[in-house]
């Protein structure tokens, strides 16, 4: 019997454990709770066997967890990525199970963090804990970089990133932080959108107004917030930005056409796994080329005046709208984000002031899928799936891909997961159970042919 195996359930166990943290990084009450889970997928890697691993702070940052297995001269090094911080859980009332009780049923394993991604950086430490206690050596170096900040921006793991580069040299990074297009399917994500999330406050009287004696002359702020935003993206999906799609690239010819031969029932795209009554975007474009290959404007919230049970007639002094855009090759975020400066001042009306907030931003990435890194992934998934390994975009964002590429030079493998369903950032996260103990087979295998 393999030590795979040997220790699934112990597998098992340790994810649970790992998931009960409730590391949520974008809620302050819950700051104790994400150092925790650093100190215990430190633990772990320590367990496991890598060498010289340590917390790396930074004050008023969740720190980085840094781990080493440097035994193999001559062989190449992978930077091997995770993140131990989750998303919130609201609605709470929407879960089947609490989000921090990690519960199986059937083949999944629900949890907030789950897939996304506790689950998968799980995977990286066990599939080199494997290793190392069955032969006592690696056929690769590695380098462990996790970081507790992906949910909101990662800026910790971004400054040093830029400023450590000799301490993280490598010949390319493996991402556990993807999904598989279907069950049973292995993927290798080639290309991620970038983003920039940003806010647009719009100031109009300098406290709040009664409605009956003030309606009818003082500004409104919600509503400005309205007209803005429906002059920056109209009814049909395009985004209405001055200079947003110059710099935008066509997918391939070859991407297109292995995208048309993906099993893909947009039927059944659209009822399950969105649940819409019909789908919309821009039209005359694939889906895939809709959510892998052309930029979007979203809104993703509007604070201001009264939102309570009741009435509460107020005209408000403020509003706050939450957007971002996705973006894609070869748009450059700071460029991207002036265009959208310059767009929302330009729709600003009369008697209000407005003020565009930069959040963070990433730029978007693309791999070479005939890159050596690449095409051993996808045969350490051909052996562990039983079948060919399907190449695919992201819509997401991850933005250490880029950073990677800007600062360290290497490229970034995204050998994910994940599966459609798994709910990422919703109600009911969870992980399909087969594929977390297959994933930790195959990114051993994968290190075993990088060594050969």
């Amino acid at each position: 019997m393999s030590y795979y195996e040997q220790h699934r359930e112990a597998f098992l166990e340790g994810l649970k454990a790992f998931l009960r943290i409730p590391s949520i990084s974008t809620l302050p009450e819950h700051v104790a709770d994400v150092r925790r889970a650093a100190e215990f997928v430190a633990g772990e890697m320590r367990a496991a066997g890598i060498h010289g691993v340590e917390l790396l702070e930074s004050k008023g940052h969740n720190p980085l967890v840094y781990g080493e297995w440097l035994g193999a001269p001559g062989k190449p090094t992978l930077l091997l990525y995770g993140h131990y911080d989750v998303q919130p859980v609201e609605p709470l009332e929407e879960w089947k199970t609490p989000p921090f009780e990690p519960t199986v049923l059937g083949d999944n394993l629900y949890a907030r963090g789950a897939c996304d991604d506790k689950g998968q950086t799980y995977i990286l430490v066990k599939a080199v804990e494997s290793l190392l206690k069955t032969t006592g050596k690696l056929p690769v170096n590695v380098r462990f970089l996790l970081e507790g900040e992906e949910e909101t921006g990662g800026e910790h793991i971004a400054k040093y990133v830029e400023s450590r580069p000799a301490r993280l040299k490598a010949d390319a990074a493996l991402i556990c932080d993807t999904e598989m297009f279907a069950p049973n399917l292995p993927t290798i994500c080639t290309g991620l959108r970038g983003m920039n999330y940003c806010e647009i406050w719009v100031q109009g009287a300098d406290h709040d107004l009664h409605s009956g004696m003030y309606g009818g002359v003082a500004p409104n702020p919600i509503m400005a917030i309205a007209e803005i935003l429906t002059k920056l993206k109209d009814a049909d999906g395009h985004i209405l930005i001055p200079g947003f799609y110059d710099r935008v690239q066509k997918p391939s010819q070859k991407e297109l056409d292995a995208w048309a031969s993906l099993p893909f029932d947009e039927e059944d795209y659209r009822s399950k796994e969105i649940g819409v009554k019909e789908l919309t975007g821009e039209p005359g474009l694939s889906i895939f080329d809709r959510t892998w290959a052309r930029p979007t404007f979203e809104v993703h919230g509007i604070r201001g005046g009264f939102v309570g049970e009741g009435a509460k007639t107020v005209i408000p002094a403020r509003a706050v709208a939450k957007v971002s855009t996705r973006l894609v090759p070869d748009q450059q975020p700071e460029e991207a984000f002036e265009q959208l400066k310059r767009a929302v001042a330009a729709a600003c009306p009369k008697g209000v002031t407005v003020e565009t907030k930069f959040i963070h931003g990433a730029a978007a990435s693309l791999i070479d899928p005939e890159s050596p890194f690449v095409r051993a992934a996808a045969e350490a998934l051909k052996q562990y799936f039983g079948t060919e390994t399907v190449y695919i975009r992201s819509g997401g964002s991850i933005p250490i891909v880029g950073l990677f590429d800007k600062y360290l030079g290497f490229p970034s493998v995204l050998m994910g997961f994940g599966l459609p369903d798994d709910n990422l950032h919703a109600p009911n996260e969870k992980f399909h159970l087969p594929n977390f103990y297959r994933g930790i087979e195959a990114v051993a295998r994968y290190l075993e042919l990088l060594g050969k």
